[in-house]
């Protein structure tokens, strides 16, 4: 009787134990909902390789928001990103948008450069001015092959 006891006891702690790193990973990635705390965004970019639902919005290297969407602009053909910025910052409108790499190995993310317009995005506005991600293995190519173009 006394193994049973364990077993219940010893399966209470992993199952405490994994709705900790739950509620902890849900903190993290905002996938708790957060709702009200931050208004849309769209950027529409040529390419948006290694981005997804999810990946940090930054401005001066600070995480202020979050990619929600990730859609294909069927007239287009460019990818369109809605992300969620934080109540209380306020973009200029001539604001632009890139995709920024954290490193040779690291993940991407969406850096924001803010412009000097003194009006700034309303909720649901889109930024014009956006550069798409820079493909590292065609710049391995072109430097490989010696094409400077």
């Amino acid at each position: 009787m006394s193994e049973n006891t364990t077993e219940a006891i010893v399966g209470a702690c992993v199952l405490a134990a994994a709705a900790g790193f739950l509620w902890y990973a849900s903190g993290v990635t905002d996938a708790g909902g957060g709702g009200g705390n931050n208004y849309p965004l769209i950027a529409s970019f040529r390419s948006a390789e290694g981005i997804s639902v999810g990946t940090d919005v930054r401005l001066a290297g600070v995480k202020i928001g979050s990619v929600r969407e990730l859609d294909l602009n069927a007239q287009t053909f460019r990818a369109e990103a809605t992300f969620g910025i934080a109540e209380g910052i306020e973009l200029p409108e001539d604001s632009s948008a890139a995709i920024s790499s954290e490193g040779l190995l690291g993940g991407n993310f969406i850096e924001i450069i803010p412009g000097g317009s003194p009006f700034n995005l309303e909720a649901g506005g889109e930024i014009v001015d956006t550069q798409g991600a820079i493909s590292l293995i065609g710049l391995l190519t072109k430097f490989v092959s010696g094409s400077g173009e």
